[in-house]
């Protein structure tokens, strides 16, 4: 007999105005994106004023919208049924960009000019690691911010470890705060020929390890940067709490999804304790692709049971009750026990529906199977976190590429099953 867990009910979550940003995290692969995008076009067509923030680099939440390209830019969706007052925007995180905002936004012209042409920032905005999980921290705090939304739907970066989005920003904020940084910056700050002093004898020995390590040029690039980006890396640290107390806040709800397979399910539990360890306010657990039957009576083993005994009813080839009759081209005769030639084409009919059957009678065993693996997999972890709501998502028979498929997925989401199917 299987456990129950709590069910999520996505509805109320969706039209609750209390719940203004829903964060739809895991590993990668469970489909965290169509998860978010079905989210934003059921709370949209519910009366949502709605934004879906990805950060996936896979362009399928795009395609799924009907938009032709997705940046850094809110875009409205086409197609969405607003007669219940709703819209919807979606936009993809661009790293680089979001990062040159940032430093536009907090220093001088002069100064941003240096530091966007400086090759150690181009590096750092690129691909630094951390940089894209900040970088989304800083995007939701914009988003939120501007109050042009009332829902902001996030989707997390997707990343060997889904635990990166809450460690990354912290990570990035501490080097850009840390005691490193804050050396290479005491030259610039004591300034003219008495940091130039200052840096011949009090950090000799250190550049000069590090120009050995890191090469003479990038230290250059290094200091340039620490000295441009002087007054905003406290702003860095600064921002990151804020919006790490926003995830915090009451009116944020946290989704895990995951699919039915052990891997995910163990990341997912992670996750679960790992939020609860942070004060994250955790909304439940979106079981994605989950595998079911039409007739789930029918277990594995009576349905291979009885493909068995079909495959065993039909005849060898060139058998037959009269016995077997060669002719000279190599097959059989047919005949009655009088002797008389027999028509076989009904029975070849028949032991061709038998085989058929059975082949089907088999599929369907195997699928049983899955389920029953599935099932037990999604048990082990309600036995360790009972307390979790759940809802199950039952995978479509085929890829979601429009709009009706987020819909189908919207339906499922909030366990109106029939409806979907």
């Amino acid at each position: 007999m299987s456990l129950e867990s709590p069910v999520l009910e996505i509805d109320p979550l969706l039209d609750d105005p209390k719940t203004r940003i829903i964060v739809c995290c895991g590993s990668g692969g469970v489909g965290k994106t169509t998860t978010a995008a079905a989210l934003g076009v059921r709370a949209a067509e519910r009366g949502r004023t709605a934004v879906v923030l990805t950060i996936d680099p896979a362009r399928r939440l795009a395609q799924s919208m009907g938009l032709t390209e997705l940046d850094n830019t809110p875009r409205e969706v086409a197609g969405i049924d607003r007669s219940a007052g709703g819209s919807l925007h979606a936009m993809m995180l661009d790293m680089k960009r979001t990062f040159d905002e940032v430093v536009v936004q907090h220093s001088d012209p002069e100064r941003a000019k240096a530091i966007l042409e400086n090759p150690f920032y181009q590096s750092l905005s690129a691909g630094f690691a951390g940089t894209q999980e900040y970088m989304a921290m800083e995007k939701l705090g914009q988003l939120r911010a501007q109050d042009a939304w009332d829902l902001i739907i996030v989707d997390t970066p997707p990343s060997r470890s889904a635990l990166d989005f809450l460690d990354a920003p912290k990570r990035l904020g501490s080097f850009l705060d840390g005691r490193f940084i804050k050396l290479l910056m005491a030259p610039a700050k004591v300034g003219g020929r008495a940091g130039v002093k200052f840096l011949n004898i009090g950090m000799s020995m250190m550049t000069g390890t590090l120009s050995k390590v890191m090469g003479a040029g990038l230290l250059r690039d290094v200091q340039t940067f620490v000295a441009a980006m002087d007054t905003m890396f406290g702003g860095f640290r600064t921002r990151a709490d804020a919006t790490f107390r926003l995830l915090q806040a009451p009116g944020t709800a946290f989704l895990v999804v995951a699919a039915p397979e052990r891997d995910a399910l163990r990341e997912a539990a992670y996750f679960v304790e790992r939020l609860a360890a942070e004060d994250m306010p955790l909304a439940g657990l979106v079981l994605n692709r989950v595998h079911g039957s039409g007739a789930a009576g029918l277990t594995a083993e009576r349905a291979l049971a009885a493909a068995e005994t079909l495959e065993d009813e039909v005849p060898p080839e060139n058998l037959d009750p009269g016995g077997i009759v060669d002719l000279p081209a190599g097959k059989a005769d047919p005949r009655t026990p009088d002797g008389t030639p027999q028509d076989r084409t009904e029975g070849v009919r028949q032991a061709h529906t038998e085989l058929l059957a059975a082949g089907l009678l088999r599929l369907h065993a195997e699928r049983m199977q899955v389920v029953a693996r599935e099932r037990r997999t999604r048990d082990r972890f309600v036995s360790v976190h009972p307390e979790v709501p759940m809802v199950d998502v039952t995978a479509l028979p085929g890829d979601v590429h429009d709009l009706d498929g987020l819909r189908a997925i919207g339906l499922r989401l909030a366990g109106e099953e029939s409806a979907a199917a």
